[in-house]
Formats: C-alpha cells, sequence, structure tokens
C-alpha cells in the first residue's frame, strides 16, 4: 500500500508538472512563433505579463516529483538516472537557460538584446518538453534496463516512441498555453489579443489531436506493450477522457468561454499522463521492474511520508492562493507590446497598435 502511495503522489506532482509547466513552456514556442521583433511585440507582452507571477512556481513541482522517485523508488531513479543522462542534461540545461533569458529580457538595453535575450527563452522553451518526452519514451518503449548506466546512451532516447513523445510534449504545451493565454487576452480587454491566441488555441487544438492520433500508429510498432496498454483498460478510459477534453475544449473557445477551456484542457492533458501510467501498470520500467521490487524499505517511505504531509501542509495553500491570485489578474502589471520601451516619439498610449501577432 504504501508504494502504491507514493506512486499516486508522484503522478499527481508529474500532472501538476505537465499542465502548468507544460503551458509555461508553451508560452516560450508562442514567443518563439509570434514573428517579428515589432510585429509580434503585442502576442511577447500578453506572454510576459501572463508568465511573469508565476514562471518560478511552476517548477517546484518536478522538484517535487524527483524527491518523491529518489527517495521512495531509488532503483528506478538511479536506472533512468544514469540511462537517460543526455536528454536529462539537455532538459537542466535548458530550464536554467529559458529561466535566465526570460528574467534578463526585460532588462535588455537594446532591441538587439531583447531578442538575442527571448530567442534563447523561447528556443529553450521548445527544447525542454521535447527532451522530458524523449525520456518518457525511453521508459514507456522498455529500453531503459535496471543498473547504472545499462542502456545505450543515444537509442535510448532517440527512437521512435521517444521522438514522437517529444513532439507530442512540445504540442500539448503550445495548445495549454495558447488557451490560458486567450483567458488572459480577455481579462486585459484586448479584442485583437483574444483573436490571436485564439486562433492559435484552435488550430494548436486540432494538430495536437492528430498528432495524439497519428501516434498510435507509432507506438503500435515500436512499442507494443505500450500501444495495448492504451488501446485497453484504465489506458482506454484516460484515453478516451483526453479526447473529450479536448473537444470540449475546442467548443468552449468557440463559444468564448475561456475560463472553463481552461480546466477542460487541463484535464485533456492529465488524462494522456495517467493513461501513460496506467499502460505500463505494474511496471515502472516496462519488463525489467515492478512497482513493488522498485520500492524503498517501509521505514524509509514512512518517513517520507510524514514529511510530505508537513510540507505540504505549507506547499498547497500558499500555490493555491499564488494561482488564483494569477488566474484573477491581481499579480500581473500593465500591459506593455514587448519592443515598447525601444520605441520613440510619442506616448505609449497614443502610438499604433501593431497588428502582426494576429497572423
Amino acid at each position: 500500500m504504501l508504494p502504491e502511495i507514493c506512486l499516486f503522489l508522484a503522478m499527481l506532482g508529474l500532472v501538476a508538472y505537465a499542465v502548468l509547466g507544460g503551458a509555461d513552456f508553451g508560452a516560450g514556442f508562442w514567443d518563439l512563433t509570434a514573428g517579428t521583433a515589432h510585429g509580434g511585440a503585442r502576442v511577447r507582452g500578453v506572454i510576459e505579463r501572463s508568465m511573469s507571477p508565476v514562471w518560478e512556481a511552476n517548477h517546484v513541482w518536478l522538484i517535487f516529483v524527483l524527491v518523491v522517485l529518489w527517495t521512495c523508488f531509488p532503483v528506478f531513479f538511479a536506472s533512468i538516472m544514469s540511462s537517460l543522462y543526455i536528454p536529462l542534461m539537455i532538459a537542466a540545461l535548458g530550464i536554467i537557460l529559458r529561466g535566465s533569458a526570460f528574467a534578463v529580457r526585460g532588462q535588455a538595453a537594446t532591441i538587439n538584446e531583447a531578442r538575442w535575450f527571448g530567442a534563447l527563452f523561447a528556443s529553450s522553451s521548445v527544447l525542454v518538453p521535447f527532451a522530458f518526452g524523449t525520456v518518457v519514451g525511453g521508459i514507456a518503449s522498455g529500453r531503459v534496463p535496471v543498473g547504472n548506466a545499462a542502456a545505450d546512451p543515444w537509442s535510448v532516447w532517440l527512437n521512435p516512441t521517444s521522438i514522437y513523445l517529444g513532439v507530442l510534449a512540445v504540442a500539448l504545451g503550445a495548445y495549454l498555453a495558447a488557451v490560458f493565454l486567450v483567458g488572459d487576452a480577455e481579462k486585459l480587454d484586448e479584442p485583437e489579443m483574444v483573436t490571436a491566441f485564439r486562433r492559435r488555441a484552435l488550430g494548436s487544438g486540432f494538430v495536437t489531436g492528430a498528432i495524439a492520433l497519428g501516434g498510435l500508429f507509432v507506438l503500435r510498432g515500436d512499442a507494443r506493450e505500450l500501444f495495448d496498454g492504451l488501446t485497453s483498460g484504465m489506458g482506454l478510459v484516460c484515453v478516451v477522457a483526453s479526447a473529450l477534453g479536448g473537444i470540449t475544449t475546442i467548443a468552449l473557445l468557440l463559444a468564448g468561454r475561456y475560463s472553463w477551456a481552461r480546466w477542460t484542457s487541463a484535464v485533456a492533458v492529465a488524462a494522456v499522463v495517467a493513461g501513460w501510467a496506467f499502460a505500463q501498470s505494474p511496471y515502472l520500467l516496462p519488463g525489467e521492474l515492478t512497482l513493488d521490487e522498485a520500492a524503498a524499505p517501509n521505514a524509509a517511505i514512512t518517513a517520507f511520508l510524514i514529511a510530505v504531509a508537513f510540507g505540504l501542509v505549507v506547499l498547497v495553500p500558499s500555490l493555491v492562493w499564488l494561482y488564483r491570485l494569477a488566474l484573477r489578474g491581481d499579480l500581473q502589471g500593465e500591459f506593455h507590446p514587448i519592443d515598447e520601451k525601444f520605441r520613440g516619439g510619442a506616448p505609449a498610449d497614443e502610438r499604433p497598435r501593431e497588428r502582426g501577432g494576429e497572423s
């Protein structure tokens, strides 16, 4: 029972990171594709305003997941960290670079500096979820054996399943971010930005759905056990729930119910993560290591759960309050196009609005 509780906590943290961190990374994707320095300035301004209060807090969930895994499932943790060290190092480096670039871009002295830091932030925002997706692919396809660096360091994450899940991770983040940002744009009373992000949300929703559906053929040929798990039992239930969540989100976007669309888009992504867990149950490393085999001694798990109980009393209310304030718009500053301070001439409220962000 204790290992199951720990796995539930790990999956809960992973779902939170996939939704909140995924939207965080997805905002970087839209920053990357916004357009020129001036044409995409308004889109980037909405992104910066929305991300600023929460982008650091979103990564708390990644730390929580890592602590659960190395404390409660040390053999599993050691196996994946030593076999998948290349994509994990890429992800870690990307998180550092994107955070630094995002913080520094606002202090840039010239438009060229802002563009350079913006490019670093945006490209890292795509690289990180892709790397994490390849890690999941290596695990889910059964390519990670038990032991210290027991797998080939390249083929374990450069394979059809890993590449597919890397692309899907980027697409899911972009989809989540667009849905969240259209709601923020509405609260700003910026009709042009509402239209711009609504188009992005609808387009990325259809593209992500197509990627998810098409990927089943990849899994059928490269990771048959994972495919079988996703097309039967609770795995299939989660796949259907994800599809229904995606369809409902599109309907809500078309109806202009953007606040509700945030919740249904989160459900769609959460169901994907849950489906992975059910599809490879009872294994943590498919074909190699079961949940019970991977579990730490009961004494260690009990001590960990006691510590977590005390920690969550502080962490959960704090984060709930932070996200509530952020969703209400109470923490964001005024909206400014990202290039505003580099323009000359008329005051900000008298300058013509850029319309390039709608494209």
